[in-house]
């Protein structure tokens, strides 16, 4: 996609650029131009996205007759394998924590015996309650429970609740703050201060429940600013948050500064720890500079931390971790004038699927501490490797100072067009903007011998590609340089919204 200087626009006020660019969209010129560069991006995407066309049977009207089943394994079982390849070599980041076979397996069979439970009825079901309770109790006595319940009274524990992921844990602790400060401090117009680099979950929070976002620089260590976070304060913040650590970059935001920050001002603060909530106390552990992030310290009130990720259960479970029954209140929907009966649930789902819950419950029981330990042992070691052999390679630099989640940019060379190259040898990172980098999070399938050997073979491969190439565009690096560069947050906001309606064509 070819793109004007934009250069000029960078300090231009936001509020302008919106008026700007709405007017410029009403322009039918514009407009026209507009849809053939996005139309000419989304043809690209929908060849990637749906590669089974004419291959495969299609569905737009159920079948006059049900399909044998044993046709239909057969059927999600080329699937499978066709797909499975590369997360089971670790050629991604992120995606799948665990991937071990006879781990899938013990998974599947957990889900298999309780995939009819449901905890909304809970008489019914009185096992997935006990499973979600106790799940909720090790995630929180894992991240500092125990010493910041000692000597206080059980209703001050602290306490919380399983949801679908990181981004409904997120969104049920703003919806609680939003309704305790509306309950206890009369503030109908919240705010919450958080850095650019905290997860879009929370700006999705915002959107859906009237809460302002302010968002704050990070520092040039890529960690949220204290000074900056604190002259963003008014009389309508409710709450601060900070990561362990960000998503973007892999660094630990300065936790117990923001949440002190948080504490004397009577505001509450979230800890997101949806990615490192499984492995920084086990790194810790073993010795790693991990700053404090958990409820040891008093201003955190709230926690999210994601079961699925690097607590190895299957796909579709967070937890989301509250200081003391009261706060968490805010979180609880009931209904006592419905005429089908008295109606209550504790997060944004009614039925939940009480299989998923199981396998959570089952998986931290067989992993244990000691299983988290050394999980977290082999991850720290291959993402030291990856970090220094990233570091070693001259074009490259590694942003901040991760752990985990290594992030590399370079002043001398497109990493988008980096990162493409890399995808041609196929590895499917993730690109980042704002600063232009790529990064890579370490699981336990680039633990597996001479996955990281590769990576890094690859990426010195990749690097003199671009180098020797300089004229070479691309089909992917112009998409990701547009998503840093354009100052019109609508136009890359009505191209996600055609990505995502791509999505849902048979």
């Amino acid at each position: 996609m070819e793109l004007p200087n934009l250069d000029l626009l960078t300090h231009v006020p936001q509020r302008w650029l919106e008026v700007a660019e709405k007017y410029l969209k009403a322009i039918p010129q514009v407009r026209a131009r507009l849809d053939k560069e996005t139309g000419a991006v989304l043809s690209h995407f929908e060849k990637r996205l749906k590669p089974y066309r004419g291959t495969l049977p299609a569905f737009e009207r159920l079948p006059a007759q049900g399909r044998p089943r044993e046709e239909v394994l057969r059927e999600l079982e080329g699937l499978e394998r066709r797909e499975e390849t590369r997360w089971k070599e670790g050629h991604v980041s992120g995606a799948v924590y665990h991937g071990a076979e006879d781990h899938i397996a013990f998974v599947n069979e957990v889900y298999a015996l309780h995939s009819q439970s449901n905890p909304l009825h809970a008489e019914l079901w009185p096992s997935a309650t006990k499973f979600e309770a106790e799940v909720v109790a090790m995630t929180a006595n894992m991240l500092g429970a125990t010493e910041a319940n000692a000597g206080l009274p059980p209703e001050q524990h602290i306490c919380g609740s399983l949801s679908s992921g990181g981004t409904e844990s997120i969104m049920l602790a703003i919806k609680t703050y939003r309704d305790w400060a509306r309950e206890t401090r009369g503030i109908t117009r919240p705010e919450m201060v958080l850095p650019s680099s905290a997860h879009p979950a929370f700006d999705k929070a915002a959107h859906y429940f009237g809460v302002k976002s302010v968002r704050v620089p990070v520092g040039a260590d890529y960690r949220a600013d204290v000074a900056a976070t604190r002259r963003a304060l008014t009389r309508n913040t409710i709450l601060l948050v900070g990561s362990a650590p960000s998503f973007p970059h892999g660094v630990i935001d300065p936790i117990a500064e923001l949440s002190e920050l948080a504490r004397k001002r009577g505001l509450g603060f979230h800890t997101d720890a949806c990615l490192g909530g499984f492995v920084l106390p086990w790194a810790k552990r073993l010795g790693y500079p991990v700053p404090p992030f958990d409820f040891q310290l008093p201003g955190v009130t709230t926690m999210s931390a994601d079961t699925h990720k690097f607590g190895y259960a299957a796909k579709g479970t967070s937890v989301v971790l509250y200081r003391g029954l009261a706060l968490r209140s805010h979180q609880y929907f009931t209904a006592t004038e419905w005429p089908g009966g008295i109606y209550f649930s504790p997060t944004f789902s009614g039925s939940r699927p009480g299989g998923l819950i199981a396998a959570a419950w089952a998986t931290l029981v067989t992993m244990g501490e000691a299983g988290y330990l050394e999980a977290s042992r082999h991850i720290l070691e291959t993402a030291k490797a990856l970090k220094e052999g990233i570091a070693a390679i001259p074009e490259l630099h590694v942003l901040g100072d991760p752990l985990f989640v290594i992030a590399f940019g370079s002043k001398t060379l497109d990493i988008y067009k980096v990162m493409e190259r890399m995808g041609a040898r196929g590895w499917d990172l993730n690109g980042l903007h704002k600063p232009p980098a790529v990064h890579l999070c370490v699981t336990l399938r680039h633990t597996q011998p001479g996955v990281a050997e590769r990576f890094l073979e690859d990426l010195r491969a990749a690097v003199a590609h671009v180098q020797a190439n300089p004229g070479e565009k691309g089909t992917m690096a112009p998409v990701y340089g547009m998503a840093g560069t354009v100052p019109f947050r609508g136009v890359l906001s009505d191209l996600l919204k055609k990505y995502m309606d791509l999505l849902y064509k048979v």
